[in-house]
């Protein structure tokens, strides 16, 4: 019989999954030309090449995953698999699952800006609660809004069918050769399962785990080069079934408690202040969207699109210049903001210890001072999880869609922006008046949406707004706007002196200057706060490293609050500037950042990779890692520990709140 591609099922095999391996590179180079913006000022034509090399290491474990089903059909030695139609089944699946696998690849292409890495399996638990129709109405207006990405889908998915290369020999061709095409059969097989599971694991050594999306890194110059390395199926794959969660053992409790306590017990004898406590977390408000902040940015020619924050900022109120989350999704900035706790590796809501009983300021506030606290969000009721977490860290109530729709003074649905949520003028104006009907003192915390994908806002604003950039700078003026009109409200409420008020984001945005682009960039949002009764809370504190984790024990340092409660931050108030510091998660480079001093450090969970001056080198630039004092590196190593460590301890062991 003569050997060919239609009459070998091995050679036919290789030359399917030589197709899918073309299909991936199509996609890792759609996926550079849509994040172009955040490639353009590092790639070189060599270095691209080495990063799509690398790439195909993952490409292979990913490829050979999805293909498992089909390669076991295409070699498994029985006879009757050359029988007409047995091919035709064997290509549906081929096409299939190589189709759903091509499609998470190019859905990341849009996705991977708002979360600085490929997608993994935790995205399912974050949109879980969001609801068929309104799932299906966002891709539909994803689908319309990348409407190329879906032609190009449906292109690659006709190409995969029609290069599909079956074996369809008749079974009498080998009915006299029976005993030479089963012995055959099987030492390809035999061949074919060591090269499988190379693959699948990333090499041939067997001392070495499996390759992770870790590994990454090591090809990588800057973090988000592991976008273009990776593919979204190899991160699927590699997150299912993982428990983010793993407790290091860094040092001694006794060790870890001494270099940093979550255990806050505050020794103040001053009377507690029963003043209110309002709390905006403005959607995708990064600093970049500022004026205040970036006076000198463009030849101080940027003007920003927050005209109002940054009155309210240079007139009345307090921030810092070295402010950041702790996270680069909304579910990772609630926690950190309302509790005091950070967002490490994958999302604390999307992880068994999201059923532990968790602190926060409402419940300190509610349970210990007799405050009446509410979430507000004008989003459908139990959107994105957020009334879940309400509950949980200690919220009496909650206000969403479903409380404005019911209230006879407001137009309801005439109101809802079409996909997300009430527009925020007409949603903050039902915060200040809900306020007003309760009784003080009050804790309350809003959640912005006007400045979300696919910033809408009402027909009588279009055109009024400056344009930027990018379509989320429209918006984002329009919720400024939202703002102001809220504290005009605001100001003749009898409540309004008697409040303080802290303003942030839940994270950052799609970035546009290099400054906001590099590592620490992704992670510059606001953090302000506002008392209309406290003139002394007022200035632009440029040497204190704050991060949102901050605000619950600073908020309850200025209330005098004297019970012992555990937060992951900082008293941004009175913490000596020299012993604040910021520590986020970094899904680029699987590993943390941490602020302190005039250092940044990037620790991959074992060592530090890398370290500079952010002060003076704002586009980390310059790895001064071998040159920096080791008694720094070394005391900003073990904290950084100390604080992981802890972290994962007590989120393992059910111990968030202090011990009664």
């Amino acid at each position: 019989m003569k050997l060919s591609i239609t009459r070998s099922p091995i050679l036919s095999l290789l030359w399917n999954l030589l197709v899918v391996y073309v299909m991936f590179m199509v996609c890792r180079v759609i996926f550079v030309l849509a994040n172009w913006t955040i490639y353009s000022g590092t790639l070189t034509w060599g270095h691209t090449l080495e990063l799509f090399g690398a790439g195909l290491i993952f490409d292979t474990s990913a490829i050979l995953y999805t293909n498992a089903l089909v390669s076991v059909m295409m070699l498994f030695p029985l006879h009757w698999k050359e029988k007409q139609g047995y091919y035709k089944i064997v290509r549906w699946i081929y096409v299939i699952c190589n189709s759903v696998a091509i499609y998470a690849n190019l859905i990341d292409c849009v996705y991977f800006p708002f979360t600085g890495k490929r997608t993994t399996t935790s995205v399912f638990a974050e949109f879980s609660h969001e609801g068929a129709g309104n799932m299906a109405k966002i891709f539909a207006e994803q689908f319309l809004a990348n409407w190329y990405l879906v032609v190009v889908a449906a292109l690659i998915s006709w190409l995969l069918w029609k290069l599909f290369r079956p074996v369809p020999s008749k079974v009498s061709s080998f009915s006299t050769r029976l005993p030479v095409y089963y012995i055959t059969q099987v030492v390809v097989m035999l061949l074919a399962i060591p090269l499988f599971v190379a693959g699948m694991r990333g090499g041939f050594t067997t001392a070495v785990r499996p390759i992770t999306i870790s590994n990454a890194n090591q090809y990588a110059d800057r973090p988000a080069e592991t976008g273009i390395i990776l593919n979204t199926p190899f991160s699927i794959y590699r997150t299912l079934s993982k428990k983010p969660m793993l407790v290091p053992d860094y040092m001694s409790e006794q060790e870890a408690t001494a270099l940093f306590s979550p255990l806050h017990t505050p020794n103040d004898t001053a009377a507690f202040k029963p003043m209110n406590v309002v709390v905006f977390i403005l959607e995708s408000f990064s600093k970049q969207h500022f004026g205040y902040y970036n006076r000198t940015l463009r030849n101080g020619t940027y003007k920003g699109f927050t005209p109002f924050l940054d009155s309210l900022i240079t007139n009345h109120a307090l921030t810092w210049q070295y402010s950041y989350a702790n996270g680069r999704k909304s579910i990772e900035g609630m926690p950190s903001t309302l509790s005091s706790l950070p967002n490490y590796v994958e999302p604390l809501f999307l992880t068994p210890a999201s059923l532990n009983r968790m602190s926060g300021i409402a419940r300190e506030l509610g349970e210990q001072k007799g405050y009446v606290t509410a979430f507000f969000h004008g989003a459908q009721n139990n959107s994105m999880g957020f009334q879940a977490f309400a509950h949980a860290t200690g919220f009496q109530r909650y206000y969403g869609r479903t409380e404005y729709n019911q209230d006879p003074k407001r137009n309801g649905d005439e109101d809802f922006d079409g996909t997300w949520a009430i527009f925020d003028e007409e949603f903050l104006q039902f915060f200040a008046d809900r306020m007003t009907e309760m009784q003080q003192p009050f804790m309350t915390a809003v959640f912005t949406a006007s400045s979300h994908t696919p910033y809408s806002m009402p027909e009588r604003y279009k055109n009024v707004f400056p344009k930027g950039e990018e379509a989320l700078q429209e918006s984002i003026a329009y919720s400024d706007h939202a703002l102001k009109l809220f504290f005009e409200t605001a100001r003749k409420k009898a409540w309004f002196k008697n409040t303080l008020f802290v303003i942030t984001a839940d994270h950052t945005s799609r970035q546009i200057d290099p400054f906001y682009k590099t590592s620490l960039g992704y992670y510059t949002v606001p953090i302000i706060l506002y008392a209309p009764g406290d003139e002394s809370l007022h200035g632009y504190d440029t040497e204190r490293v704050v991060e949102q984790t901050d605000i619950m024990p600073t908020v309850l340092s200025y209330l005098h609050y004297d019970k012992p409660y555990i937060a992951f931050g900082k008293d941004m108030l009175h913490t000596q500037p020299e012993e604040t510091f910021a520590l986020h998660w970094v899904p680029e480079s699987n590993g943390y950042e941490f602020v302190k001093g005039d250092y940044v450090i990037e620790f991959d969970g074992e060592q530090v990779t890398a370290a500079y001056r952010y002060r003076t080198d704002s586009l980390l630039n310059h790895n001064v890692k071998t040159t920096m004092p080791a008694g720094t590196l070394q005391q900003m190593t073990l904290q950084a520990k100390s604080v992981i460590q802890q972290y994962m301890q007590r989120m393992n062991n059910d111990q968030l709140t202090a011990p009664k």
